[in-house]
């Protein structure tokens, strides 16, 4: 399953930007433990710090990854579920 997370950084995230590096690391880590893997991370202007796609086994695994990193206390997260075209097709073939 692959799942989108647009990412800001907290107050507490900004303060420490050195760390962003390490933060990282951990955050692959904890993604590695529920099975999954970072896929990319794009740093950005505007509304969102980062996009960052993330493969992982279920929804529940994604949802115990997402608590322990925000949990952390310098990002938050806004978690997407993403479809591929292939899994669209099969939600469209099943339409009445």
């Amino acid at each position: 399953m692959v799942y989108i997370l647009l990412v800001k950084w907290t107050q507490a995230g900004i303060e420490k930007a050195k760390d962003i590096p390490q933060r990282l690391e951990r955050s692959r880590n904890v993604i590695k433990s529920i099975g999954g893997e970072l896929k990319e991370i794009c740093f950005n202007f505007g509304r969102y710090d980062m996009i960052v796609t993330v493969e992982a086994p279920s929804d529940e695994a994604m949802g115990k990854a997402t608590l322990a990193i925000a949990g952390a206390g310098a990002v938050t997260i806004e978690t997407l579920k993403a479809f591929s075209e292939a899994e669209m097709s099969n939600i469209l073939a099943g339409l009445p």
